[in-house]
């Protein structure tokens, strides 16, 4: 298991500080990062929580997925690595 959560359906004027106060009752949070739009500035209305081991993110993953959460009932399971895309390389001309 890994202890980086996914967390999704925020309210979009939820803060980072909200985010780690919440879940901190389930033990040490050890980063929250909310999703902001690039263009706007405005929040994406999901983020990702850390936990300092398995067994916290266990408990809050129990505990707070579909739950609410200021007003929104919220998802909370474990973060998906990204799969990496391979990029072209060059001048913008393709493989020739």
């Amino acid at each position: 298991m890994g202890n980086k959560l996914y967390v999704g359906n925020l309210p979009f004027n939820t803060s980072e500080e909200n985010l780690t106060s919440y879940f901190s009752s389930f033990g040490t949070v050890t980063s929250a990062k909310i999703i902001f739009d690039h263009d706007t500035g405005k929040s994406k209305g999901f983020g990702f929580v850390e936990m300092s081991n398995d067994a916290e993110a266990n408990a809050v993953i129990e505990n707070t997925n579909g739950k609410e959460f200021d007003g929104r009932q919220i998802r909370v399971n474990l973060a998906m690595d990204k799969p990496r895309r391979d990029r072209p390389s060059g001048g913008g001309y393709g493989n020739w």
